[in-house]
């Protein structure tokens, strides 16, 4: 995208800019009140995150400045994500492998670079190499903008879920198929 340079990122390198990281979140979410966007709870997201296997970060720069980041990693068998399900699905779509989803967690663009096309091109940057069939996300259900993109760019509704961190609003799980077998990666394991 013209204009932002996309710099990957690692836990390893990551780490050297935590500081910086939840200081670019907090600005995003300033408007936000209670412990769910609390600098100490983003602080411990990103510290549990970054320990995944295959967590990774991109971050647009704009003349050295972060406009915004986005960062996930796959989900492991023994993964948390799915806990506070609200919507009954079968059992099958939450199992995970390590390898079949890839969880998009922050996806964030700062408010002078807003309404240029970064959201989607960061989404697009953090997904174009993913070996993963299918993506997941979550996202604030009165969120009509974010939900809005995110129809657009391909996701589907899978249900309602509420995380287990203190003061979590009630989200709506999403899913994207990636890959050359789009249509097939939203399935369940057989």
């Amino acid at each position: 995208m013209k204009g932002f340079t996309f710099r990957h990122h690692g836990a390893d390198s990551a780490r050297h800019i935590v500081d910086h990281l939840v200081e670019v979140y907090l600005e995003v979410y300033a408007a936000e009140g209670g412990e769910f966007y609390s600098e100490q709870r983003i602080r411990e997201q990103l510290e549990s995150h970054m320990d995944a296997p295959g967590w990774g970060l991109v971050a647009a720069l704009a003349d050295d400045v972060t406009a915004g980041y986005a960062y996930g990693f796959p989900l492991q068998p023994s993964t948390r994500w799915w806990r506070g399900l609200l919507t009954q699905v079968d059992a099958a779509v939450t199992e995970e492998t390590g390898s079949r989803t890839f969880a998009l967690c922050e996806l964030l663009v700062r408010a002078p670079w807003r309404g240029r096309g970064l959201g989607h091109a960061l989404h697009d940057e953090i997904l174009a190499d993913r070996s993963e069939g299918r993506a997941t996300l979550l996202v604030e259900r009165d969120n009509v903008t974010a939900l809005a993109a995110y129809s657009r760019w391909g996701w589907a509704k899978l249900g309602k879920l509420r995380p287990s961190w203190p003061g979590a609003p009630e989200l709506d799980a999403l899913i994207l198929p990636l890959g050359p077998d789009r249509a097939d990666a939203a399935r369940p394991l057989r």
